[in-house]
């Protein structure tokens, strides 16, 4: 019974550290593609990130509505990312929220 707890937390925690090595790589791939213009490379990489709570995708997401970059310039969509990246304690977007509101 103890090596079978052993095994069930030990797959437990790969999963869950896998999870976060894909999400580090995700992210990765949206810098890399934000950086040499390639916006919708980081659009469709930082999304998914986004709708999961990831403050720094959110926060990038807001700054690419905000200078319309590979997206049409929309500050009410910049906002809504902001927000959501300062309610998890984002300093950049706590900032640009300041100023914006």
């Amino acid at each position: 019974m103890r090596n079978l707890t052993a095994i069930i937390c030990l797959a437990v925690a790969l999963l869950i550290g896998n999870a976060g090595v894909a999400w580090s790589a995700d992210f990765q791939k949206g810098y890399a593609g934000y950086q040499s213009g390639d916006f919708a490379t980081a659009l469709r990489e930082w999304t998914p990130l986004a709708e999961q709570r990831h403050a720094d995708a959110q926060y990038n997401l807001g700054l690419m509505y905000a200078n319309g970059q590979g997206v049409p310039k929309n500050y009410k969509t910049a906002v809504k990312w902001y927000k959501l990246a300062a309610e998890q304690g984002d300093a950049d977007s706590r900032s640009v929220n300041f100023i914006i509101t």
